[in-house]
């Protein structure tokens, strides 16, 4: 668990959070909304920590007892409310957890914090349960409800809550936290953040994935030799990829990045503007080759084939369709 000052980004919020506290204006309820993996947990957790720590300070000392209480998850006033079904959150958990709980004053501080995750499972029965505790919450709740999706709340639940979406980090930073903190190679660095698009827990989780690295190698082969393969290579290809399970959105967003390259390589001849810059010969091979609107055909036929998986069009044939227009530009 990280303190505000720890975590990467997000200033605003950070900021914002971090006066509500020092100015005691915390509100009974807030929505944190972002991607899987973009810091919602972390900037609630620094929040609680502050909340809670008993020196009072501009930051949480993570040394007085109610700091070691939160930092192992076993202070008696944050709950973290959990649910039995793994695809929704019922009404009986939010009764259980919340509703028949939130009348008990806080045991050692002035608040008690409940930390619902995942909140857009929550039932519609479960919505309106809670809302009855939000409409008239005590004086010492806060209720955090994060979410990769605000938008299947209920607008009266909207309406109670302080709004709080998370917007990506800029690539520049992605790449100086990988480099700072997990030693990555500036070439490595790039092509993380790149794939991350400014979700740092998505790069940090990209580094350690050993499913990444061989999408990268594959991925890597096709776009080097797809000119020379033919029609049997490429169906093999394709059934390879099926076979081995590979992210299928990652494979085109690998694609993406790739003729991107090629194309910004065309037009600028700089190679510090590459995301591969270590395949700079490969990139500059293939831009000689390529003409503009070739490029710009590949890049369509990409997004077509994004279009084409996302209305569930059979994968092999949308991926076949795709490449054999890459070959041919």
């Amino acid at each position: 668990m990280l303190r505000f000052s720890e975590i990467t980004g997000h200033e605003t919020v950070k900021e914002n959070l971090h006066h509500a506290i020092q100015m005691n204006k915390v509100s009974h309820a807030y929505i944190i909304t972002g991607e899987e993996l973009m810091g919602r947990k972390s900037l609630a957790g620094a929040f609680v920590l502050e909340l809670f720590c008993e020196q009072g300070e501009q930051e949480a000392c993570l040394n007085c007892h109610s700091c070691k209480q939160v930092l192992s998850k076993n202070h008696p006033d944050c709950i973290y409310v959990t649910h039995e079904k793994p695809g929704s959150i019922g009404v009986d958990d939010i009764r259980r957890q919340i509703n028949d709980t939130i009348a008990i004053r806080p045991y050692s501080s002035p608040y008690k914090v409940y930390i619902v995750d995942e909140a857009e499972k929550m039932t519609v029965q479960a919505q309106n349960a809670l809302l009855k505790t939000i409409e008239e919450p005590p004086s010492y709740a806060v209720i955090f409800l994060l979410t990769t999706n605000q938008d299947v709340f209920l607008p009266t639940i909207l309406s109670r809550c302080v709004q709080i979406k998370l917007k990506p980090l800029k690539d520049s930073q992605v790449k100086e936290y990988l480099l700072e903190h997990l030693q990555l190679k500036e070439a490595e660095a790039d092509v993380y953040a790149a794939f991350a698009r400014g979700n740092l827990g998505k790069a940090i989780r990209l580094a350690a994935s050993e499913d990444f690295k061989i999408l990268h190698t594959e991925m890597l082969y096709l776009v080097k030799n797809l000119k020379t393969m033919d029609i049997s290579e490429i169906l093999m290809f394709i059934r390879r990829l099926k076979e081995e399970d590979i992210d299928l959105l990652e494979c085109l967003d690998f694609m993406q990045f790739w003729y991107r390259d090629v194309l910004m390589f065309k037009v600028t001849k700089d190679v510090n503007l590459l995301i591969f810059k270590e395949e700079y010969p490969s990139i500059n091979e293939i831009s000689q080759r390529s003409g503009y609107e070739g490029l710009e055909n590949i890049l369509a036929s990409i997004d077509k084939a994004r279009i084409r998986l996302a209305a569930n069009v059979n994968m092999e044939l949308a991926l076949e369709l795709m490449l054999l227009v890459m070959k041919e530009n």
